[in-house]
């Protein structure tokens, strides 16, 4: 497969001085752009995925008339971060 380039993205030399002062040792400007945008389409289609499943359970409850209170969820949540946050101090020690 052949392959294509992204368009060039006009900036302020300031902003590409303070990119290419970020750049690690080897890594080229183009390295870093192209790792920066398959970092965005990840989190993006990562994002989707999450809506698209938080719909469908909005969906599915909606159907069944399944619901949980939020309230009871938050405290069951509260309990679980309570918990671990005694773990971890017992680990600590």
């Amino acid at each position: 497969m052949k392959t294509a380039t992204i368009p060039s993205v006009r900036v302020e030399p300031e902003f590409r001085a303070e990119v290419e002062s970020m750049l690690g040792e080897g890594e080229t400007l183009t390295e870093f752009v192209e790792a920066s945008v398959r970092a965005s389409v990840q989190r993006r289609r990562v994002q989707a995925e999450f809506i698209a499943r938080g719909l469908r359970s909005r969906d599915e409850a909606r159907r069944t008339g399944d619901y949980a209170d939020a309230d009871a969820v938050i405290d069951q949540l509260q309990l679980k971060l309570d918990a671990a946050r005694i773990r971890i101090a017992k680990t600590n020690k």
